[in-house]
């Protein structure tokens, strides 16, 4: 477990377009300043998930860590929100490095589409037809039909989203293997999905393609009619969140699976 930078002082405010999130980001820029993105060495971003997922987006090749309050509505990736106190709650807090999805869309125009994902790659049916899919692991085919309404790979960090409410598993973020989720399946009707090294490459196919057309979707972006996709985790790009301590992202995932 790593400990935040220590003595930060430069900060950094972002705020999704929520109310409660711009009314945050004026008074928390009047109390503690803003250095600007550039200057800074912590982003405090101020939204729900959602928008800490646009601001890790936004700081893909970036070293800064990026501390969330929930000014959102589910906020499991966001610290509490309190003005009190910040400086020390960073200084204090504890990092989860995280590493996201490299996906490369082939549509059916033979056209490439690359984007990255933090927390899954989603293959989703387009129309009322159920996608017909092979997934190959490391360049050998394992399931050579899927018949379901989708499937996708999730990050350890993405596993308590989508992926979870798929039936899922929750991925501890030092496991090193990424979910293979399908979502409805069909036939197999009784298949579960996989855990997969974090190494692994995935190539999943779209079968009948024409007939059952089929869209990727990386966090928030979708590539429609594809007929291949190849996906494989990004080690060189690291990403940092920091969480207050005793509530560590390792620890709320950890908590997650024993709710109700």
């Amino acid at each position: 477990m790593f400990q935040a930078q220590p003595f930060v002082t430069r900060l950094s405010f972002k705020a999704s377009d929520r109310p409660e999130a711009q009314e945050a980001l004026a008074r928390l820029s009047e109390r503690y300043g803003d250095v600007g993105p550039e200057k800074a060495q912590v982003v405090v971003a101020l939204g729900g998930d959602g928008f800490m997922l646009e601001m890790l987006h936004a700081n893909l090749g970036e070293h800064r860590p990026i501390y969330g309050m929930n000014r959102g509505s589910v906020g499991f990736l966001m610290n509490e929100y309190s003005e009190d106190g910040l400086l020390e709650r960073i200084n204090a807090a504890e990092r989860a490095i995280i590493h996201p999805l490299a996906m490369v869309a082939i549509d059916s125009r033979r056209r490439q589409h690359r984007a990255l994902a933090i927390n899954e790659v989603s293959l989703l049916r387009q129309t009322r037809q159920t996608a017909k899919l092979r997934i190959s692991i490391d360049g050998k085919v394992r399931m050579a039909e899927l018949v379901c309404d989708g499937v996708m790979v999730a990050t350890p960090a993405g596993s308590t989203a989508y992926n979870l409410s798929a039936h899922g598993p929750i991925v501890p973020l030092d496991a090193r293997v990424l979910a293979l989720t399908p979502i409805s399946a069909f036939r197999p009707r009784r298949w579960r999905g996989a855990l997969l090294s974090h190494t692994a490459r995935v190539t999943i196919e779209v079968l009948e393609a024409e007939k059952r057309p089929v869209s990727a979707v990386a966090d928030n972006l979708e590539v429609r009619d594809i007929v291949e996709v190849h996906i494989g985790e990004d080690r060189d790009i690291s990403l940092s969140m920091l969480f207050d301590a005793g509530r560590s992202l390792e620890e709320r995932m950890l908590a997650e699976q024993f709710s109700a």
